[in-house]
């Protein structure tokens, strides 16, 4: 008989991705600060500016996909769970 792998997501798995997501925004919203400060100090209109305001715009679009990240993976943990779970039982 073929013995079942143990591969799979686990409860104890959510406070490491927890913790990658939290460090993720503070990294991002630190970065945008900045980026912010930075853009003050060069001249309006020149390239640093425009290049550090597309830079503040990227990161605002990808910050505001964090809800949706961190909700893709706290299904993704919960469909490892309960397919563990279901696998165990049969």
């Amino acid at each position: 008989m073929k013995q079942m792998s143990k591969k799979g997501f686990q409860i104890g798995d959510m406070l490491p991705l927890g913790i990658t997501i939290v460090v993720l925004g503070i990294s991002l919203s630190l970065g945008l600060t900045v980026l912010a400060d930075f853009q003050d100090s060069q001249v309006a209109d020149s390239a640093a500016y425009n290049g550090t305001g597309e830079a503040v715009t990227g990161l605002t679009t990808f910050t505001s996909y964090l809800p949706t990240i961190a909700l893709v993976v706290v299904v993704a943990v919960i469909i490892g769970i309960v397919v563990r779970y279901l696998a165990g039982r049969a």
